[in-house]
This record gives C-alpha cells, structure tokens and sequence, in this order.
C-alpha cells in the first residue's frame, strides 16, 4: 500500500514538473523594442532643398563693333578695377580678298588715278609758269606807270591778271591733292590681308574697359580672331555679393515668403551659415527630374545674413542645402513620426503601461519630417512604442531594449 502511494506521488510529482516546464516554454514572452517617454521640445516646420549661389550681378562683356579680338590674357579670378582694368581689345579686321574681276577694276582705276595725278601736276606747273609771268609783268607795268609812259587803267589789268594767275595756281594745286587722295583710295581697295596683317599693332583698337570692382568669374572667348558685334567674351562679378538660389516645387514656394529665415549647411565650412528669403519669384517654369518626372519649379532667393569672413571661400554656382523655416513652436510635445501610424482616418500611438501595450488616438498638430506637435491625447512623461511593428498589438507585453555598449 505504501509502494503504491509512494509511486502515485512520484508520477505526481514529474507531472507537475513537466506542466511547469511546459507553461513557462510556452507562456508568451515580452516583445523587446524600443520604448521612449513623451517630452517636450521646440519644433521647426521647415523646407530643406538644395541651392546654388550667383552673383547678384553678372555683366556680360561683348565686342562693342566688328573686329579683330586680340588674345584676352586675363584669367578667372583676376581682379578688375571700374573703368580701369581693360578687359580686351579689338583692332580692325583685315581686308578681304578680291575676285579676278573686281581687281582688274580696282588696278584700272589706280591707272586712271595715276593719270589724272600726272594731269593736274601738269596744271600746276602751267599756273605756275602763268603766274610768274603775270608778276613779272606787274612789276614792268608798276615802273612804266611811275614815268606816266602807261595809263592807270593799264596798270589795274596787269594787277587784275597777277590775282587771277595766283588764284589759278591755288586751284590747279588743290586739284593736285585731290588726285593724289584719289590715287591713294584707288591703292587702297587693292590691299591685300597680308599687308594689314604686316601693320596690325600699329592701329588704335577699340579698348573694352571694366565697369565694375570685382573679378572675373568666366572667359567666353580667349583666343585671338574676328568677332562679330555683340559677341560675349568675358563675364565679370563681385564674389561679395552672393546670393542663394532655390529651385522649390510650386506647392513649397507657395509656402515661402519674403523674410523668412535660411539655415544654409553642407556648403563646406565648419558651421551653418544664416540667411533670409528675399524674393520668391512670380513664375514658375518646367524641369526634369533625375527619375525623369517633370515638375514645376519656382526660383526662390536667399540672400546671406553672415558675416562676409565666415563664407569667404564660397564662390559663384557652388552647390549647398538650405532649410527654409516656415514656422516655429516653442515648448510644445513632439513625438516621433516612427512611433506614429494611422488607424483608420485617426493617427495612433502605441502607450505603454505597466509594461502592457495600449493603443491611443492622437491628436496632430505641425508635422515636420522627424516630429510631430501633440495636441491631445497623450500626456507628457507617457512611455510609447518608439518604433512599432506586427509584433506589437493592443495588450501585448513589452520589454526595453537594451543595447550594448561594448
């Protein structure tokens, strides 16, 4: 009787045993996650986009007239003083060749320029001839009115002839000048490139002069030859006076206006720079994405509230980031957007009470990418579900993860 007993309690015995070792197997365990407090905190509604800086103003050097461009020497970044630092210089352009038809005119008329040079320098000598004659024979009268052998009247033609000789002379030698102006523009329709080319240097150009202090930011057109009117050949800025621009999707630049504050970072320098929005532009225009998507941008203008030492080394179309603050709440609860997610048409939170999960409505306020405003449904101190997933439910046990920090 007592063996048996005694082998009752023992089967009893590995029974209980084995039920505990059973529960505790499958008794479900807490979900390990990561488990944050409500706290408050200031929270900045913001814009971020990439920006490229500019010269507020970049003037466009061009050739004032046609000519030959002398070499431009100057290079990118060199300073240039207001209507001091010649930027370029333009000569005139050579000639152009003649066709064999059009040079056989223009020899012909060299012959014909010649020969009416030989013609007039013939007349002078003729008036030349003509007038010594006439004061010779003014003289011989002058001596013979002075013994009466001749008549005043007689003396009046002589003077008369002598003046009009002169006057001749003066006429025949001004022929002469206009023949040999005529002879050297006849000469000069026949120049060939080659003789200009042999001259060039010795002309006056036409000087292009700075019209700014600042620096030159581009060189359209270095090397030396013919431009036409109106060609650009150099681009000339003010480094000091850069400013932000920001190409914004339409529905952002809606949100922005004049005055509000700029965050300007990853530009290269050890801290962010500080700016304001100056001028949101009234039009907007088409671009393609890098995904190929077309979208509507809008030009938005930053310009830089720093100190000029603390972005000196920034330059014109350098890239950055800028973060366009549209609003800003002070001392307000935030809460993670990666603990939120939405239930129905209500956003949600997981809460965590005494190690149990509870499900809680929330009411949202100011959302940016990070973190959410709070307005109701939640109490700050509250423990929540920082990062949920199909693990967490209405009711289940959580645990605090822990991480090592070995």
């Amino acid at each position: 009787m007592n063996f048996q007993r005694s082998r009752a309690l023992l089967w009893i015995a590995i029974a209980t045993v084995l039920i505990i070792a059973l529960s505790y197997t499958f008794w479900p365990k807490p979900v390990i996650t990561d488990i944050a407090k409500l706290s408050k905190g200031d929270l900045r509604i913001t814009i971020t986009e990439e920006g490229k800086t500019r010269v507020h103003d970049v003037y466009v050097m061009s050739a004032p007239v046609t000519g030959y461009l002398r070499r431009i020497e100057a290079e990118v970044g060199d300073p240039v003083s207001h209507s001091k630092t010649v930027v370029a210089s333009i000569e005139p352009i050579d000639p152009a060749f003649l066709d064999p038809r059009t040079e056989a005119q223009a020899k012909a008329e060299v012959d014909a320029a010649n020969s009416s040079t030989e013609f007039a320098r013939a007349n002078v000598e003729q008036a030349q001839a003509e007038l010594e004659f006439a004061e010779a024979e003014l003289s011989r009268m002058r001596e013979l009115r002075s013994n009466n052998s001749v008549s005043q009247r007689e003396l009046d033609n002589a003077q008369r002839d002598y003046k009009t000789r002169r006057a001749a002379l003066s006429t025949s030698q001004a022929s002469l000048q206009m023949s040999l102006f005529e002879l050297e523009r006849a000469k000069a329709v026949l120049m060939s490139p080659a003789v200009s080319q042999s001259s060039r240097g010795s002309c006056e150009c036409v000087n292009i002069l700075s019209p700014i202090d600042g620096r030159i930011l581009k060189v359209l057109n270095k090397s030396e030859g013919v431009v036409a009117a109106g060609t650009a050949l150099v681009q000339i800025g003010d480094p000091k006076n850069l400013e932000i621009v920001v190409e914004l999707l339409s529905f952002d630049a809606v949100k922005t206006k004049p005055g509000q504050s700029v965050l300007i970072t990853n530009w290269g320098g050890d801290k962010p720079l500080v700016g304001k929005v100056i001028l949101v532009e009234p039009i907007g225009f088409k671009k393609i994405s890098a995904l190929g998507i077309e979208e509507q941008r809008v030009n938005v203008i930053v310009d830089i509230q720093s100190e000029f030492s603390e972005w000196e080394r920034l330059g014109h179309a350098y890239q950055l980031d800028v973060d366009i603050l549209l609003s800003e709440s002070k001392d307000v609860l935030t809460v993670p957007i990666t603990a939120l997610f939405r239930d129905q048409q209500k956003w949600a939170i997981y809460a965590v009470v005494d190690g149990i999960v509870e499900k809680r409505h929330l009411e949202i306020g100011n959302m940016n990418h990070f973190f959410a405003e709070i307005i109701s449904g939640f109490e700050e101190n509250q423990a929540y579900v920082l990062h949920p997933n199909d693990q967490i439910a209405n009711g289940v046990r959580v645990t605090q993860r822990v991480y090592d920090t070995e």
